[in-house]
C-alpha cells in the first residue's frame, strides 16, 4: 500500500527534543534537505505500490537513507547504525525529533532498491536539477560531454577451477541439507583439502600434480550432482529447487580454463563477467561493465555525472554510445552539441558522428574541439572518485538489477556531493 504523506507538526513536546532546535540549520545536510523535491519524488514513486495491505514506509526516510549511504559511501548497517547517533541523517531523512532507536529494519533498504528499479533514474535527475537549481551545474555545461566506461567489480574471490569446483561443492551440500535431502557422501573435507593442495602446486609451478588435483574434484562434484539427482527423481518441488543449482555445478565442472565462450565465474553470482580494459594492474576484471558521462566543461560546482548504466553482457562500446547520448539528452532536458570519447568508441553507431570526437583525432580538430579533447581524460578522476569514495569500486549486492541500482546510486551520491561538499567523518 502507498506510503503516507511525510508531515511536520510544528508543536513542541516536553520530554522530547525538536532537531531544528538542536542542530545548526546552516549545516550542508540541512541545506541538501530544501534543495530536494521529495513531494515530486513520492509522486512519481507511488505507482509502485498496490492499493492493498499495510502502508510502506515514508518514501522520504528510505530514499534519505540511500542517498546518505551513497554520499558517505558507508554500508547498508552503517548507515543505519550511524542514523541513531546523528541529528543530522535523522533531520535528512524527515524526523522532527530527535529518535534514540532506529525505527526500521536494515533489511528494508534492500526491499526500497528492489521496489525502486528502472525508477531510479529520477534520483540522478533530481540530483542534476538541484545541482542547476543551485548554481553548481549551467545549462551550458550540458551541451559538452565526455563519455567513458569502465567495470563495476563484483565482491566475488578470483575465480579459479580449484575454487570455483569447491564452492560448487560446498553449494550442493547447503542446499541439500536445506532441504533434507540426504547424500550419500558430502565430501566436504576431500574437497577442502583438494582445493587447497592445487593452490599451493599451481604456486610451484607443478602442474601435473596441480591437474591431479583438480580431477579429484570434479569427479566428486560429479558424485555428488549424479547422487542429488537420484534422490529428488519424482518429487517436482525438490526437481524445481535444485534446477538452478544443478545447471551452474554441471557448468562448472564441464568448463575449462581456456575455451571459448560463455563461462561461469562464481556460483553463487552467475551474472559475473570477465572484462578486459587493458590495463596491466589489471589484465582481467570480474563484474559489469558501466558507462558514465560528465559535463566535459568544469563547472562552478566541478565535474557532474550526467548519466551512468549498467551494460551487462559486456557490449563493444561503440555499440552503446547512441543509447548513451539519447538517455543523457532525456535525463538533462538539453540536446548535446559535442561528446568527447577515447579510442574504444571507433565505429560508433551515433545518429550524427560528426558531433563525435574520439581520442587522437587530427581532422577537423582546431581551436574549441582541441581544448575538449584535451579535457576528456579528465573524467578518469571522476571515475576514480565513484570507485573509492562511493560504492562503485565493489558491488556487494545481488543479481543484475542490484548492479544496475549501484552504478546509478553511486552517480546521485557523487552528484549531491558536489552540490553541497559533506565533509565525511
Amino acid at each position: 500500500m502507498r506510503p503516507k504523506k511525510h508531515k511536520t507538526t510544528g508543536s513542541n513536546d516536553l520530554f522530547r527534543a525538536r532537531l531544528d532546535q538542536i542542530i545548526n540549520m546552516k549545516h550542508e545536510l540541512v541545506l541538501l534537505a530544501g534543495k530536494v523535491d521529495w513531494d515530486w519524488i513520492d509522486g512519481e514513486i507511488a505507482p509502485l505500490y498496490s492499493e492493498n495491505g499495510r502502508p510502506g514506509i515514508e518514501t522520504r526516510f528510505v530514499i534519505g537513507l540511500l542517498l546518505l549511504k551513497h554520499i558517505y559511501g558507508l554500508s547498508d548497517e552503517g548507515v543505519c547504525e550511524r542514523w541513531v547517533h546523528d541529528p543530522y541523517f535523522q533531520f535528512f531523512t524527515g524526523e522532527e525529533f530527535f529518535q534514540h532507536v532506529f525505527p526500521h529494519e536494515r533489511s528494508d533498504l534492500s526491499h526500497g532498491r528492489k521496489r525502486l528499479g528502472d525508477k531510479l533514474e529520477l534520483l540522478l535527475a533530481e540530483s542534476l536539477r538541484v545541482a542547476h537549481e543551485a548554481g553548481a551545474l549551467r545549462g551550458q555545461d550540458l551541451q559538452r560531454v565526455t563519455v567513458d566506461t569502465t567495470v563495476q567489480p563484483k565482491a566475488i574471490t578470483f575465480p579459479t577451477d580449484a575454487k570455483l569446483l569447491h564452492a560448487a561443492i560446498n553449494g550442493l551440500n547447503r542446499l541439500a541439507r536445506r532441504h533434507g535431502v540426504r547424500l550419500r557422501q558430502s565430501y566436504s573435507r576431500v574437497a577442502k583439502a583438494a582445493a587447497m593442495m592445487a593452490g599451493r602446486y599451481a604456486h610451484a609451478k607443478q602442474f601435473r600434480r596441480h591437474q591431479r588435483q583438480l580431477r579429484i574434484l570434479r569427479s566428486r562434484l560429479g558424485r555428488i550432482i549424479r547422487d542429488i539427482r537420484r534422490k529428488i527423481g519424482g518429487q517436482p518441488a525438490l526437481e524445481e529447487a535444485f534446477a538452478l543449482p544443478l545447471s551452474r555445478a554441471t557448468q562448472i565442472r564441464s568448463q575449462q580454463q581456456r575455451q571459448r565462450g560463455w563461462k561461469l565465474y562464481s556460483f553463487h553470482a552467475p551474472e559475473v563477467e570477465c572484462i578486459g580494459k587493458g590495463k596491466a594492474s589489471a589484465p582481467y576484471e570480474f563484474g559489469v561493465r558501466a558507462s558514465i558521462v560528465t559535463n566535459n566543461r568544469r563547472a562552478p560546482g566541478g565535474l557532474f555525472v550526467l548519466h551512468a548504466k549498467a551494460m551487462p553482457d559486456n557490449p563493444y562500446d561503440g555499440h552503446t554510445l547512441r543509447d548513451v547520448l539519447d538517455r543523457t539528452e532525456t535525463l538533462t532536458g538539453c540536446s548535446i552539441e559535442r561528446a568527447y570519447v577515447d579510442k574504444g568508441y571507433r565505429s560508433h553507431d551515433t545518429q550524427n558522428p560528426r558531433r563525435v570526437f574520439i581520442s587522437g583525432q587530427k581532422r577537423g580538430v582546431l581551436g574549441v574541439i582541441k581544448r575538449g579533447l584535451r579535457r576528456r581524460s579528465a573524467i578518469e578522476p571522476i571515475i576514480g572518485h565513484l570507485k573509492t569514495e562511493r560504492h562503485l569500486g565493489r558491488c556487494y549486492l545481488k543479481g543484475r538489477a542490484r548492479d544496475a541500482a549501484n552504478v546509478i546510486l553511486s552517480a546521485v551520491g557523487h552528484n549531491l556531493y558536489g552540490v553541497s561538499p559533506v565533509k565525511s567523518s
